[in-house]
């Protein structure tokens, strides 16, 4: 499957992303029933080398989702689940006395890994929080004043759960920015819960089909980086990458948003529609991707007015407002 990467170039990149894509969505639906838009999305974030904040209620395969596609694109996981006794060294790891060498030793955290899902996040506190800041950002991680690398494909996955608040911490604004995307992951279909159902009912779980030889790893960690590479093939001509600066920039003169996105919202509405395109099969860009990809990219980059949130007005609603107020490039 490596060899698809290997020698390409133009046109010929993007068929080859496509195809690994393809297959990658295809290995994914063996195992997580419905959630395509989630699939994609998470996808996106990895293939561009971001994070990506999932919101939905418990039980919805958010878990698995992270483990499958783990597996999938060949690909280390840990799971880290935020409490309020959370300390940072839980997460980053700690330095350890050896009595017999008489030395320490670093005993690594579960961050450690290229695949990281931060169950409920906002459980524990900013300071613990903040200890994903600067893997987020840099890729590494200081424990006593040594800096340690990560994989080149740290990927956080962070989970909130949208209707329970009691005993929470919001996450800062700086740390929601370093998300490319947020995600509401949705209850299945009638159909998809049915079909889990029958499965839940014999061996053919999600969770057996996943540690089964049912489901085939498409790409090694070193393979990603090849496709994130391919992905600069993507056409955005420079009409759109105007039309998406004057997106961003509108959402600072908006009425009903009281805070705008910043430029990194620039850059991810830029990265995520041109991954977008190629989860679609393009070589190119289209307006539709950039106001398709608007919404995750900028749901959590903006703050309503108060004014319109006591009138009901929602962040979805605003992020229309605000791309029905920018022509659309012809």
């Amino acid at each position: 499957m490596n060899r698809i990467m290997e020698d390409t170039s133009g046109s010929d990149s993007a068929n080859a992303v496509k195809d690994i894509l393809a297959k990658a969505r295809d290995e994914v639906a063996k195992v997580i029933i419905g959630q395509q838009k989630v699939v994609d999305y998470s996808l996106i974030a990895i293939f561009t080398g971001n994070h990506i904040l999932l919101e939905g209620v418990p039980g919805i395969a958010k878990t698995l989702l992270v483990r499958t596609l783990a597996k999938v694109l060949g690909s280390g996981f840990s799971r880290i689940q935020f409490t309020p006794d959370l300390m940072p060294s839980d997460i980053t790891g700690t330095n350890v006395f050896n009595l017999q060498e008489g030395q320490f030793h670093l005993v690594k955290g579960p961050i450690f890994t290229s695949f990281l899902l931060a169950d409920e996040i906002n459980r524990a506190p900013a300071k613990t929080q903040s200890a994903l800041l600067q893997a987020m950002q840099e890729r590494l991680v200081t424990i006593d004043g040594v800096t340690h690398e990560l994989p080149a494909n740290f990927t956080v996955f962070a989970t909130q759960n949208p209707i329970e608040y009691e005993g929470t911490y919001p996450l800062p604004e700086a740390q929601k920015d370093r998300f490319l995307l947020r995600v509401e992951m949705d209850y299945p279909s009638e159909e998809d819960e049915k079909q889990l159902a029958v499965q839940s009912l014999g061996r053919e779980t999600p969770e057996n089909i996943l540690e089964s030889d049912a489901v085939q790893s498409v790409l090694t960690s070193e393979g990603i980086a090849r496709v994130q590479e391919a992905l600069d093939t993507i056409t955005l001509k420079e009409e759109l990458v105007s039309y998406v600066v004057e997106l961003v920039r509108a959402s600072r003169n908006t009425d009903c948003i009281q805070v705008g996105a910043g430029p990194r919202a620039t850059k991810a509405l830029l990265l995520s529609s041109r991954a977008f395109a190629a989860i679609e099969g393009r070589d190119y860009v289209t307006p539709d991707d950039i106001r398709l990809m608007a919404y995750p990219v900028l749901s959590h980059r903006i703050i309503l007015r108060p004014e319109y949130e006591i009138e009901g007005m929602t962040i979805g609603e605003a992020v229309n407002r605000l791309i029905e107020s920018v022509a659309v490039p012809r």
